[in-house]
């Protein structure tokens, strides 16, 4: 009861900011409720003075409902649906996730970019944006800073996408197919892959590409489950052998993603359910709440951002995040290109 009563003013104020947040994210989709929430965050931490009396709520909102919404973000995924009509698209999606990754780490190298934005900026660009980050960032014990910096860098050239790529689809005679491909692998957002989408079928009326697009983007959201057990792995190897010189003992469930497994369960059992004939309205408020509880979290992470040390260093990442973005937008074209869909 202390517990509870120690978490609730923190766990309240989000709430409270995630509302009218969630409501503006539904309205400006492209956009998107996770981005406006740690952006008003932000500014609420500017003038915000009594820290102390929601900062534990403030910090479990951040840490453990964001583990919460990646779990509940498995009732989203219907691995026989992706296993059918994702598994065309694997080629490419392989291929653009290997890119960001790599460039990531190169220019981490490069420009002595720290290691957590570095590994948010690639897994964000390369797998699925906000959601990717809400998954990695637990397991490398990246801090707020780091994930508003890494959250931002992200939309920043997912507001981009969604404005230039139906247009540049066009210009370089993609078909609906190539397009559906194009869009699910080389935006990072769920949102702003629909959003995406949709501008396509508007200027071509029954293209009807926006299911493939999403099927796309889902088949990719499943790289989250060997990206963060891999991270998981080495953060323990690399605490082993830091243990092993101190003398002291290093626990693997610390650093251990065990919320991924039950985020795997989730879509085992949607998986099962759907297959047996359940209808798949059944698990929408699931992920609706999974959604929510992002823009919970994204407003708990605002709220313990500096903004200005934000902005001081955001050139760095901002750079590694258009290498990215550029770098698989050319992949899932020219990759278009080799298997011979465009």
């Amino acid at each position: 009861m202390t517990k509870t009563k120690e978490l609730a003013p923190g766990v309240l104020l989000c709430l409270a900011l995630a509302v009218p947040c969630w409501l503006l994210g539904k309205a400006f989709p492209v956009v998107g409720g996770s981005v406006f929430a740690i952006l008003l965050g932000m500014v609420i931490a500017l003038f915000y003075r009594n820290k102390a009396a929601t900062q534990a709520g403030i910090a479990y909102t951040s840490k453990k409902i964001l583990q919460y919404a990646v779990i509940l973000l498995g009732f989203g995924l219907n691995l026989s649906e992706i296993a059918r009509v994702g598994a065309t698209s694997l080629p490419v999606i392989l291929a653009t996730i290997s890119t960001s990754l790599i460039v990531s780490f190169v220019l981490h190298k490069l420009m002595h970019i720290p290691t957590n934005i570095s590994t948010l900026v690639g897994v964000g660009s390369s797998i699925c944006g906000g959601s990717a980050i809400a998954a990695t960032a637990p397991v490398i014990d990246a801090d707020d800073d780091e994930i508003a910096q890494a959250i931002s860098v992200i939309f920043l050239f997912n507001i981009i996408a969604a404005l230039t790529f139906p247009t540049l689809g066009s210009v370089l005679g993609l078909s609906n197919e190539g397009f559906g491909l194009f869009a699910g692998t080389a935006v990072n957002d769920t949102s702003s892959v629909t959003a995406t989408a949709a501008a396509w079928d508007g200027m071509h009326p029954g293209a009807n590409t926006l299911d493939q697009a999403t099927i796309v983007k889902l088949t990719r959201t499943l790289a989250i489950i060997p990206i963060t057990l891999a991270l998981a792995v080495w953060r323990t190897a690399k605490a082993k052998r830091a243990g092993g010189n101190q003398g002291s003992s290093f626990s693997l469930k610390k650093v251990f993603p065990f919320f991924i497994l039950f985020f795997v369960l989730a879509s085992v059992i949607t998986t099962v359910a759907t297959t047996a004939g359940v209808d798949a309205s059944v698990f929408q408020p699931f992920k609706e709440l999974s959604k929510f509880f992002i823009i919970m979290a994204m407003g708990a992470i605002g709220l313990n951002t500096d903004l200005v040390k934000l902005v001081r260093t955001g050139g760095k990442p901002i750079l590694m995040g258009l290498c990215c973005w550029v770098a698989i937008a050319v992949v899932s074209l020219g990759m278009q290109q080799v298997i011979g869909i465009w």
